[in-house]
């Protein structure tokens, strides 16, 4: 099933301007001399095979020579192991980005770039829901709007944040609303199964692959075949399997392990992360071509305590589902102590909260007071203390997040807010002190 859409992705904050949603080529030399031709595929391939999405007769352009990627950051040309090379301005490459005017040569082909233009702006959905989830922000409208565009389409999705925003709700919501949606959907939490076991959860195995491997299993992608595959915590996926889920993203077909043959699949693929894919791709711990592969529609969902707008509307459903339509009355100052809180544990906390309250008010005839819980749920983000409702990993993010915050107002003010004499203090890129001080509230 092949997919094509136009949609703006204003909805990850963290993208840079030069994000590009077209690429128009124009052909300087050779037989097609004067072609135009517009990029419209995600992953755009040249060379001199009649499979490519441009083919080209020059005797200097390999079979598949290079490709052109639409990547969370813009455009890049990479390198295909041409023989004879790939030139970005004059200079070989591997892999580079893209800008206007920029020429790109393939044996005596010349490339240039025509134009790289910018998407119109995308106006926040009228709906404050898509699916299970909730929003009257303008934020979560914008996420409304966009997973709209692509809910029809087999686009992969990558929803990025905190730990608790709702990710996997959203993920459900696009299944749901999709061509797919009577069809499974298979989700794999790639940081919850342990490394020996998840290349067979993904992939399947024939009998007698490993000890243990009795007989033959379907893995996650043949499991889902028709539907959709929600890969949760990608950014905990083993480096060594990361080239194989590559395969199944560019080739659509699997191979089990110890198996020889390889198996097509017809799926739709969306991943989740509450890591910084940029930091772990610059630390060697996550492909970029992957990173590529999974981020052709990059969506950030923002932390609770960033859209406390929406706070009321959560409340509202959230005591409606749990108490089945009888939920109390609440007061003013319950709301408005619920408004102020930050919520380290964004809206998962949030439910946490309200239900403890529900138990400790039995009588739904009077208001909800959060004084009667036994421990105050309104600690300081600072010091988030362990909460018994998370696991390890999601404890461990919230007191690495809050060391981060803290460090950061330490470094600034030691540095006098100077943010240059900041990053050469802590030995840290300036552009990644920034990126830290945008995340953490602190520009």
């Amino acid at each position: 099933m092949t997919s094509r859409f136009d949609a703006q992705t204003v909805a990850r904050p963290a993208a840079r301007p030069d994000r590009a949603a077209r690429c128009v080529l124009a052909i300087l030399t050779g037989e097609r001399k004067g072609t135009q031709i517009e990029v419209e595929k995600d992953v755009f391939r040249v060379g001199k095979s009649d499979e490519n999405d441009l083919a080209l007769s020059d005797q200097a352009v390999s079979r598949v020579h290079f490709e052109i990627v639409r990547a969370p950051k813009g455009w890049l040309v990479r390198d295909l192991g041409s023989t004879n090379g790939t030139f970005l301005d004059g200079a070989e490459i591997q892999s580079g980005y893209l800008r206007p005017g920029a020429v790109v040569t393939a044996g005596t082909v010349q490339i240039k770039v025509q134009a790289l233009t910018e998407p119109a702006p995308l106006l926040p959905s009228e709906r404050e829901a898509f699916g299970g989830a909730l929003g009257k922000s303008i934020a979560m409208r914008t996420i409304f709007a966009l997973l709209e565009r692509v809910e029809a389409t087999d686009a992969t999705v990558l929803f990025l944040g905190e730990t608790g925003t709702g990710k996997d709700l959203l993920a459900r919501a696009l299944h749901d609303a999709s061509p797919r949606a009577g069809r499974p959907f298979v989700v794999v939490d790639c940081g919850a199964v342990a490394a020996t076991l998840i290349e067979s959860e993904l992939f399947g195995h024939e009998r007698g692959a490993f000890t243990g491997a009795a007989g033959q299993r379907q893995g996650a992608f043949e499991a889902a075949t028709g539907g959709t595959v929600f890969l949760d915590e990608i950014g905990e996926l083993p480096f060594d399997l990361q080239p194989k889920l590559l395969r199944v993203l560019e080739q659509r077909e699997v191979r089990r392990v110890g198996g020889n043959k390889t198996v097509p699949v017809d799926i739709r693929i969306l991943a989740a992360t509450r890591k910084d894919l940029d930091r772990e791709v610059a630390a060697g711990r996550f492909r970029e071509d992957l990173y590529f592969r999974l981020a052709v529609v990059p969506v950030t969902v923002p932390a609770l305590r960033e859209r406390r707008e929406d706070i009321p509307l959560l409340v509202e459903r959230f005591l409606e589902a749990l108490t089945r339509g009888s939920a109390p009355p609440v007061p003013p100052e319950t709301m408005a102590a619920l408004a102020g809180h930050d919520w380290p544990g964004n809206v998962r906390e949030l439910r946490n909260v309200l239900e403890r309250a529900l138990y400790m008010n039995p009588d739904r005839s009077t208001p909800l007071l959060l004084a009667s819980l036994p421990s105050a749920p309104m600690s300081s983000a600072s010091s988030p203390g362990f909460d018994p409702s998370l696991s390890y990993g999601e404890n461990r993010e919230r007191a690495e997040s809050a060391f981060e915050k803290a460090y950061l107002t330490w470094l600034l003010e030691r540095a006098g807010g100077n943010v240059s004499e900041a990053a050469r203090q802590a030995k840290m890129d300036r552009k990644y002190l920034h990126k830290l001080m945008k995340k953490h509230g602190l520009e």
